[in-house]
């Protein structure tokens, strides 16, 4: 994968670059990241890349002309067009299927605002749009890291345990609902202790009883998951 990301503050990505799943998929050379610097696009002596909106209001808004120019020289560099993605609060949820799709895909551009947002017509340069959630964010750098820790790590090679992927929340063999309970030594710790099916080494009743936590946590924290036959 050649992930491009478009920024104000790359300094922001440093660390994260170059750790976990991230560091890891850059070493096994299966992603390249390149940042581009929305301020090497702006205009004049000091750089601006925004502006006072049209009609009046508070707040500073990114421009067009300085936003296109930097995803189309962040995708000179990785290649050719990309699919550009639009990290903003009003974009559709991010989700572990967009993961999936993201992590097959050759060339991909997050573009992160700050300020009062974007100009408009930035949108009519763009593939999609992405939110974390119904909350708002300073910038889109913390939208845009979790975007690509959620991809890469489910690119062929990264996890150390493949396997790891296909029981996890949201994965098809959970039914697109929340993983079952995990337990680890001690075997007791304050009154708790490990269920006792666990320890039996009867994988099918293990299985059984993985599922049925699964749906029995899914219900009570996401019911919004549960597919018609677990309802």
């Amino acid at each position: 994968m050649r992930l491009g990301v478009v920024t104000l503050f790359p300094e922001l990505f440093a660390s994260f670059a170059e750790t976990s799943f991230v560091g890891r998929a850059k070493a096994q050379g299966v992603l390249e990241l390149e940042f581009e610097w929305l301020r090497e696009h702006g205009l004049g002596r000091h750089r601006s890349v925004d502006d006072t909106p049209y009609g009046g209001g508070s707040g500073m808004v990114l421009r067009v002309d300085c936003v296109v120019s930097a995803i189309e020289a962040v995708e000179q560099r990785l290649g050719g067009r990309s699919h550009r993605v639009l990290m903003t609060p009003q974009g559709q949820p991010f989700r572990q299927a967009t993961a999936w799709r993201f992590a097959v895909m050759d060339r991909l551009v997050l573009i992160c605002g700050r300020y009062e947002g974007f100009d408009e017509r930035v949108r009519e340069h763009v593939d999609e749009e992405l939110s974390l959630g119904d909350f708002v964010l300073t910038g889109g750098e913390v939208p845009a890291m979790a975007v690509i820790e959620a991809s890469v790590r489910l690119i062929p090679g990264v996890l150390g345990n493949a396997e790891s992927i296909r029981e996890e929340s949201f994965a098809d063999e959970s039914s697109g609902g929340l993983e079952y309970p995990q337990y680890t030594r001690p075997e007791a710790f304050r009154g708790v202790r490990v269920p006792d099916v666990l320890k039996g080494g009867d994988h099918g009743k293990i299985a059984a009883w993985r599922r049925e936590r699964a749906v029995e946590r899914t219900r009570s924290r996401r019911p919004d998951l549960l597919k018609e036959e677990d309802q």
